[in-house]
């Protein structure tokens, strides 16, 4: 049988049913007019990055819900702060467990495990990208962080301090003086880490702890509350 009597007994070949795993038989090579296998890698690489983002920022979300039910804040409120319904909020709040995380009086930018300084270090690009109006070096890795296709691996993040350490170099004339105040607060923490969590350090897991310090520094360096 040739591969034409093939293709007429069965034209779902052409269409890359999932039958066909391997592609189609009738072209060991698969259908030359249909994507390649590194362009279906890319594709889904791609996919797989979104999903994994939207994953990771619910997860976020359920474990800020725990720490501000923790402190005090009630149902109701969150509810309205995240756009939830309050039954929604009940059943994050109940998933975490009573008094968990424990929460602290007061939040101090003065915390020096390596999550929190991470997370000073991704509020600071951010104010310097916004200073310079989306063209510093670093504003395209503060805006993959942001869509959660980047992660705060060690090398990552030593690119984004170099990337921070450039722009603080190349724009010093425009930048404020507190931006590099801060960037050295931040790099001295960073190259030597404190060994676990001390007294007084940010509830919450590592992610949990990012955020909140990247809200913090924003609002320092903003001058907001």
């Amino acid at each position: 049988m040739t591969d034409e009597d093939e293709i007429r007994r069965h034209p779902e070949l052409l269409t890359g049913n999932p039958a066909f795993p391997s592609g189609n038989p009738a072209f060991p090579s698969g259908n030359p007019g249909f994507l390649s296998e590194e362009q279906a890698v890319r594709m889904f690489a791609g996919m797989n990055e979104v999903i994994r983002a939207g994953e990771e920022m619910r997860q976020l979300r359920s474990e800020m819900i725990a720490l501000f039910a923790g402190a005090g804040w009630t149902q109701e409120r969150i509810a309205r702060l995240t756009g939830m319904s309050q039954p929604a909020v009940s059943k994050q709040v109940t998933k975490h467990g009573p008094g968990s995380p424990q929460p602290l009086a007061e939040l101090t930018l003065d915390q020096y495990d390596t999550p929190w300084l991470e997370g000073r270090l991704w509020g600071l690009a951010e104010e310097i990208s916004e200073a310079l109006s989306d063209s510093a070096r670093c504003s395209r890795f503060v805006d993959a962080l942001g869509r959660g296709r980047k992660r705060f691996t060690p090398l990552e993040v030593d690119a984004l301090r170099r990337l921070v350490e450039e722009d603080l170099m190349l724009h010093r004339e425009e930048l404020p003086g507190g931006l590099r105040t801060a960037y050295d607060a931040i790099s001295r923490g960073l190259d030597t880490p404190a060994k676990g969590t001390a007294p007084g350090t940010a509830p919450g897991s590592a992610s949990v702890r990012r955020t909140l310090a990247h809200r913090i520094q924003r609002d320092r360096l903003g001058g907001g509350d």
